[in-house]
Order: structure tokens, then sequence, then C-alpha cells
């Protein structure tokens, strides 16, 4: 898929695009000011006596000073709500996805008739309005995908809702824009849009089960998986494992990184974030795993590859 630029002013959203073109008027605005400030400085050193003289009197520095500002930022105030209203009406084929910020990775829960869990990166149909349920679990966090709509922050205790849909295929990349505490900087994600028929095929791929270990090295990896406790804080669906602390790993190997979003997806970098991750991304909250030999690593290793 193609990847797009993580930008408001390169909007592939109708709500992104109300942000752009608000963004390019204020841009303009802003332009002329600038331009009539530089002139009338300009008039008041160079100018000729008459200028200067008209310039200095009390009518033109109200007008100037006080009226055209008001009249200015009301013009801008009136169409930046006009241009910004709400596009949160009823709309029954929207599709419901629930995001909840956490320190320091995003869970993500798609409604349906046979609900799917997923972290740090979100699938969405080309097209079809997208309804977010926002929720933060620790601390404030803010939802943001610049190319798609605005910025959301998301509180403690408190629910907030958001509506986007991506108008092409691509990946969007978002991030969390309210400083959260640690390694905030690399709490980002990607929302990634998909024509319709591709996403009923995913979705239907990520609400079933895990697969069963096909070999005996990942047979051995999973049950090196269960015997560390690994499913106490992580849910493998099919599985014993049910915790609900860290991320769903059902389908873990479908993803494109590992770490939430730190490093890319190989059978390497995953070692390196189970045996390392302190040093992959700072702060994180799973403890590092130094107990396996190099022969359980790598059938663990093999097992978490295997589920896609």
């Amino acid at each position: 898929m193609n990847g797009f630029l993580q930008s408001v002013l390169v909007p592939h959203g109708p709500q992104a695009g109300q942000i752009a073109t608000l963004a390019w008027i204020l841009f303009g605005f802003g332009s002329l000011i600038l331009a009539l400030v530089i002139t009338a400085i300009w008039l008041a050193m160079r100018g000729s006596p008459r200028i200067r003289e008209a310039l200095a009197r009390e009518r033109t520095i109200m007008g100037l000073g006080l009226a055209l500002p008001v009249a200015t930022l009301t013009i801008l105030l009136g169409g930046g709500i006009w241009l910004t209203r709400a596009q949160t009406g009823p709309t029954d084929d929207a599709l419901r996805i629930e995001v909840t910020g956490e320190q320091w990775w995003w869970r993500v829960v798609y409604d349906g008739p046979a609900p799917a869990a997923s972290a740090n990166e979100i699938r969405i149909p080309v097209g079809q309005p997208v309804d977010f349920t926002l929720r933060a679990a620790d601390v404030i966090h803010s939802f943001w995908v610049p190319s798609l709509g605005g910025k959301v922050d998301m509180l403690p205790g408190r629910i907030t809702r958001l509506r986007l849909t991506a108008e092409r295929a691509g990946v969007y990349r978002g991030q969390c824009a309210e400083y959260c505490g640690g390694p905030h900087a690399l709490m980002s994600f990607k929302v990634i849009a998909m024509p319709r028929d591709e996403y009923d095929t995913w979705f239907a791929r990520e609400a079933g089960p895990a697969a069963a270990g096909a070999t005996e090295l990942e047979r051995h990896g999973q049950s090196l998986f269960l015997a560390a406790g690994c499913g106490t804080c992580h849910a493998v669906r099919g599985t014993g494992a049910a915790g609900a602390i860290g991320p769903d790993l059902t389908h873990l190997a479908a993803r494109g990184s590992v770490g939430i979003d730190t490093v890319p997806l190989t059978a390497d970098n995953l070692a390196r974030f189970i045996r390392d991750g302190q040093h992959l991304k700072p702060g994180n909250r799973m403890p590092e795993f130094r107990i396996f030999s190099p022969a359980d690593e790598t059938a663990l290793v093999g097992y978490l590859m295997s589920l896609r």
C-alpha cells in the first residue's frame, strides 16, 4: 500500500479537508495582515509628511488597530465554525471501533458479531465512515491522524468520539498528541485503509482464533509462552492465554511492527524486544525476559511469528 504524509495539509478524508481548508484561509488572511503591517511601517518611515500625518491620526489608529482586527477575527471565527461543522450525524453504515490509549500503546477493539482485538494498528475500509469511541486507561492521551482528521483528547473516566473517513487506500500515520510521560514520542500508530473486499477478508481472519502450531518448534514455543506466564498479560484467542494487561497477540505476525510501532516486525526484532525491550522502547511496561536459552528463544519467536 502507498503511504501518505503525516500532514494536515495533505488531506485524504472529509474531516481533514475541513481543517486543511481552514488552514489555507488562515494563511491567506495572515499574509494579507502581514503585508498591511509591513506597508504601514514602511509608509510611517519613508512616506511623505502628509501620509505620515494621516497614519498618526486617532481615526486611523482606531480603524487599523481596533476595527480591522475585530472585523477580521469575526469573519475567521464564523468561517471556521461553518467549515469545521460536525459530521457526526446518524449513519447506519458507520463502522465502530473502540480505541483505548494506554502508557504507551493503543488498544483497538472492532465492533461486530465477532469482536476482534488488535493493538497499535487500525484497519478500516475505504470510503466508509468510522465512528471511534476513544478512552484513556491511565493519563490524558490525544488521538490524532493528521491526514484524516483533527485530534481529540482522551480523558480518564470519560468517553470522547470521533468520525473519520479515508477517501483513498493507503497507510496513514497517527500519534498521541498529548504528552503522557515516558516514551510518549514512540506512541505512534498506523491507520491502514483498505478496499472493502480486502477489509472483509482481513476482518474474518482477525476475528477468528489463533492458528494452532503447525510444527514441533511452534508447539514448543507455545508451551514456553504459557509456562513463562506470558498469558497473564497477553491474550491469544483459542489458547489458555487470556491476559488483558498488554496487547492482544492473537494475530501478532499480521501486524507491521513490534514494540508498539517501534521497529519493523521481524523475527530478530521480536527476539530483541523480548530479551532487551527497554533498549528498544525505554520505559515500556513489559519486563525483559532473559530466562530463555537460545534454542527456547528461537522456538518462542517461531510460535509468535506463526500467529497470523
